[in-house]
């Protein structure tokens, strides 16, 4: 699958906050500039990266690359690099200080080259020589969290939870339908092939999903952060199932008992706005689910998470759990995140075995775990080419600052998971009978039988 364009052209630079009338200063920021991208990216003729200089000029020359990075003032440089840090250069994209013309999955090596310690201290020093007056630095940023906003309550404790979810996903129902599939399935797809289109690919994901839980018609579905319904509306009206689904987002709720009514599947699927660990234990279910949820729990959470699936799940029945976690090659991070500031707070990505141990020490037998990651990579870039050729619509729901967001992570996130430093497992769970039998056939042959 060819990777995306971006809908942001070359063809004008922008110089906002880059006029002067000093020729003379001009001329010698725009040499400073090149001797510093000289020095920072040594590579950069045999690269995949070219810069776009606030007067028009490329560097390091005309030669076609997949991704453009246009430089808006001569402060940029400084701007960008100053800090050092992956998150100093996304905040700089979001102040847009400059912008990512063509393939901005291709344009995120530039984080990765700071991740480096050696070589984030070169861009540090490196920029100490830009002779350039850095101006506006403190510029608002809309959505970052501040100091009250992450002091409002204890983390995941139930109100902080509510106000983390609504952060995310309380944006705008108008904005997210955009860019996702029309089931609105805001999590990884599943591809037979890498041409399959998103819809076809997302269908097929919960075909995939009910298929591992092996449902039956009359069962008792629980979908633990239900998003905007697509899964239970799925489950409801090709399995039969009796589904009850939960979430924090209020959008997501309102959009969710709309899709129900719909799909005049009312008498069998209920949408409650809830936390898990509101749901009281007299409840039993036979079958249960979450999807892209358990990354909000947290890891110190995630035995009580697991317990209390144990407990609302009767004998026999088995759970899914599908969620993102730590790659084979992911990389220690320090200081302030991107993700946590901007995109999720407080969420948590644990490696596997942590995961595993948890669910194990909550009393569940591990029966299956496969990793989705390249799913996940094709799904996000379908994601990423949706959004940036809704660009001036996506204006009309929120801001450029909130667009930019979107846009980085996606794409970042695709770049993880291509990398191996991402991984998204689906893991069955049974919770087997008190003898020990766990009601599953031998094999695994069903799943993949059309």
């Amino acid at each position: 699958m060819q990777r995306p364009s971006s809908t942001n052209a070359v063809a004008q630079p922008i110089c906002a906050r880059s006029q002067t009338t000093d020729g003379s200063r001009s001329s010698s920021a725009l040499e400073v500039a090149r001797g510093l991208l000289d020095r920072l990216f040594p590579e950069a003729p045999t690269g995949n990266v070219s810069f776009q200089l606030w007067d028009g000029s490329p560097w390091p020359d005309e030669k076609p690359r997949p991704a453009t990075i246009v430089l808006k003032h001569p402060d940029s440089l400084s701007e960008m690099f100053a800090s050092g840090t992956e998150i100093g250069l996304a905040e700089s994209y979001l102040r847009d200080d400059f912008d990512v013309a063509g393939d901005i999955e291709t344009a995120c090596e530039l984080g990765d080259t700071l991740a480096d310690s050696k070589r984030g201290a070169r861009f540090r020093a490196g920029c100490t020589l830009l002779r350039l007056r850095l101006q506006d630095s403190a510029r608002a940023l809309g959505r970052r969290l501040s100091t009250v906003a992450r002091a409002r309550a204890t983390r995941h404790s139930l109100e902080r939870d509510r106000w983390a979810i609504g952060f995310h996903y309380d944006v705008s129902n108008d904005f997210y339908r955009l860019w996702l599939d029309p089931r609105m399935l805001y999590s990884c797809a599943y591809f037979k092939s890498e041409g399959d289109g998103l819809g076809a690919a997302q269908s097929e994901k919960l075909a995939h999903i009910c298929r591992k839980l092996r449902m039956k018609g009359g069962q008792s579905l629980l979908d633990i952060g239900c998003g905007w319904g697509g899964l239970a509306v799925f489950a409801a009206k090709h399995f039969k199932a009796k589904v009850t689904g939960i979430t924090l987002s209020k959008d997501q709720a309102s959009f969710a008992s709309q899709a129900v009514a719909d799909a005049e599947v009312s008498d069998d699927v209920k949408i409650h706005i809830r936390d898990y660990r509101e749901l009281p234990d007299s409840e039993d279910y036979d079958v249960i689910v979450s999807v892209g949820m358990s990354e909000h729990v947290g890891a110190d959470n995630l035995p009580e998470y697991f317990r209390k699936a144990f407990r609302l799940l009767r004998p026999g029945g088995v759970f899914l759990n599908h969620a993102i976690g730590d790659g084979v090659r992911a990389r220690e991070t320090r200081g302030r995140s991107f993700i946590q500031d901007y995109v999720f707070p407080d969420s948590d990505i644990p490696r596997l075995p942590i995961v595993l141990a948890a669910a194990e020490s909550a009393g569940f037998e591990v029966r299956d775990v496969e990793n989705l990651r390249e799913h996940y990579t094709h799904t996000l870039r379908h994601w990423v080419q949706r959004l940036e050729a809704k660009h001036e619509a996506a204006l009309e729901f929120v801001k450029e600052p909130t667009y930019r967001v979107w846009r980085l992570y996606m794409a970042a996130c695709a770049r993880g998971f291509a990398q191996g430093r991402l991984a998204i497992y689906q893991t069955l769970l049974v919770k087997p009978h008190a003898c020990g039998t766990s009601n599953l056939p031998l094999t695994r042959g069903d799943w993949y039988r059309q």
